[in-house]
Formats: C-alpha cells, sequence, structure tokens
C-alpha cells in the first residue's frame, strides 16, 4: 500500500509545489548560513510523530548552476515510506564562482546534522538526490566529502559526509563533456559563456584546474558511498557518456555504482517523471538508508 501511495503521489506532483500531507511537519526558508544570502535556504519536511529518527534524503534543484528553486522536489513521496525529505538551494553561478556551490551544499548537510535530535532524523543515514546541475553537486558530495576545504563556516563539528547518492543526468567531468558532444553541443560546452565555463569563472579549456577541481570524477575514492545514475541517452544538454565516464570511475575504484539508462530520452523529459523512475530511486534509498 506504501508502495502504490508512493508511486501515486509522485505521478501527481512530482515537480509540483506539494501541499504538505496529514503528519507532516515543514520548516521553510532555514538559513543554513546565519547571515547568509537568499539562496542559502533550505526547507525541511518530517513526520510530527515518529519512534525513532529517521533516515533524511536531501534534494538539490538543477539550473545550470545559475537558475533554479528549492521549493519544488520530487523527494515529497518518500515521506510515505518514513523519510524526512529537505530542499536546498545554493549559491547560484552569476553570483559567485565554484566552489562557492558545494561548499553552500556542504553547509546546509552540516546544519541539518546539527539539528537532527529537533528533526527527529538520523544523522548516519543520509542521502541525497539531484538533477541536471543538482545531479553534479550530489555527485561531488558522495565523491568530495573528505575534501575539508570546502567546508567553510559554522557546524564544522558535523560532518558533510553522505551515504547515499542518486545522480540524475549530471556533469561529471566538465573537461571531456565538448570531446563527449557533437556540433553545437560541443562549441557551447567549451565556450566562455556556457554553464560549465561560468561555474568556474572562465572557459574550461582554459581553466583546466579549476575545471578538474570542479568534476566528480576527480575526486572518486573507495569510500564513496552507494550511487545511483540515469541519464538519457539521447540528452543533448548533458552527454551520456558523461555518466558512463563516472560509472566506470566509482567501479573502477570498488564503489558500488548502477548506470541506468533511459533509452531514447532526452535531458529530464517525461521518462523521468514517470512512477516507474522514482520507483527505482526509491528502491535505492530504502536499500541503502533504511536496511
Amino acid at each position: 500500500m506504501k508502495t502504490v501511495l508512493a508511486l501515486l503521489l509522485f505521478t501527481a506532483i512530482a515537480f509540483a509545489q506539494q501541499p504538505l500531507p496529514p503528519g507532516i511537519a515543514a520548516r521553510r526558508d532555514v538559513a543554513y548560513v546565519p547571515g547568509g544570502g537568499p539562496r542559502q535556504m533550505l526547507d525541511v519536511f518530517f513526520p510530527e510523530k515518529s519512534e525513532k529518527p529517521l533516515p533524511l534524503v536531501v534534494w538539490i534543484h538543477g539550473g545550470a548552476w545559475r537558475a533554479g528553486s528549492k521549493d519544488r522536489t520530487p523527494a515529497m513521496p518518500l515521506l510515505a515510506d518514513g523519510f524526512a525529505v529537505a530542499s536546498v538551494t545554493y549559491r547560484f553561478s552569476q553570483d559567485a564562482p565554484f566552489p562557492a556551490q558545494i561548499e553552500d551544499c556542504k553547509a546546509a548537510l552540516r546544519w541539518l546534522r546539527a539539528h537532527a535530535k529537533e528533526l527527529n532524523i538520523n544523522p548516519d543515514r543520509v542521502g541525497v538526490w539531484g538533477a541536471s546541475a543538482g545531479g553534479h553537486l550530489v555527485a561531488m558530495l558522495g565523491t568530495a566529502g573528505d575534501v575539508k576545504a570546502w567546508d567553510k563556516g559554522e557546524n564544522l563539528d558535523q560532518s558533510s559526509r553522505v551515504q547515499a547518492v542518486c545522480d540524475w543526468f549530471g556533469p561529471a567531468d566538465l573537461l571531456t563533456m565538448g570531446a563527449q558532444s557533437t556540433g553545437e553541443s560541443r562549441i557551447r560546452h567549451d565556450a566562455p559563456d556556457s554553464p560549465e565555463s561560468r561555474l568556474v569563472g572562465g572557459a574550461v579549456q582554459e581553466n583546466k584546474d579549476k575545471a578538474r577541481a570542479a568534476s566528480p570524477v576527480t575526486h572518486v575514492t573507495a569510500d564513496a558511498p552507494p550511487f545511483l545514475i540515469m541519464h538519457g541517452d539521447r540528452d543533448p544538454l548533458v552527454p551520456h557518456a558523461q555518466s558512463v565516464e563516472l560509472n566506470d570511475a566509482l567501479k573502477k575504484a570498488g564503489v558500488e555504482s548502477t548506470l541506468q539508462t533511459m533509452e531514447a530520452s532526452g535531458h529530464g523529459d517525461g521518462a523521468f517523471r514517470t512512477p516507474g523512475a522514482f520507483a527505482a530511486v526509491r528502491e535505492f534509498f530504502l536499500r541503502t538508508l533504511k536496511k
């Protein structure tokens, strides 16, 4: 019954502003950086009553690192399975170049852990899920959890590591995106005004050290958490080969990783809004965070 309920909820409200289900509490527009900007905010949703601390799934939105909102998250149906859910936004590239974005995501995770008791969440069972630029950031959280240089600000006694990563069609290697694309896509990725170039503060091929540091594949180690990667094989914006490259690197390091190719699918198109897509994500988080 919970499975059916979750799938129906996902189909109906996956990418819309959702009303809260009965028995769910919310804290919205929480500043996870004291005195931070309007982008350094999160929402968190959790059952009002629970006998034990719950695993947490954190959604990180996409938008080419320069747009997007925390107000729409497909993770809300996971509340029916006994998860807490958070949704995070972060500084955009036009306001601050990388590593501002990963610093913000790490700060949000530390804030959530610092408030785990009052939110009734289990700080040892935290998963992240993101799409496109958000997929890149959750992959960075999974592979660069131990990069202390990006842990800045408050709650430094808390960990910013995660225990599971669901990456939906996120860039994995900024230096190879152009070579893996064709035609106009290739020109766009290497252009000075591409989203990747704007992220690192200059054309990626002219800023290779910065682009390398901002790439999840750079930071893969054997202690990365389990990954579920989902990517359309006809994605015109982020080459499917990006996820193949990341999946291969994770497996080579001995990390549990599954690449689910969405056949005949583009960049976050309808295939990602189906009950089947949500079911794959749900089963992954149930297995990695609840069992």
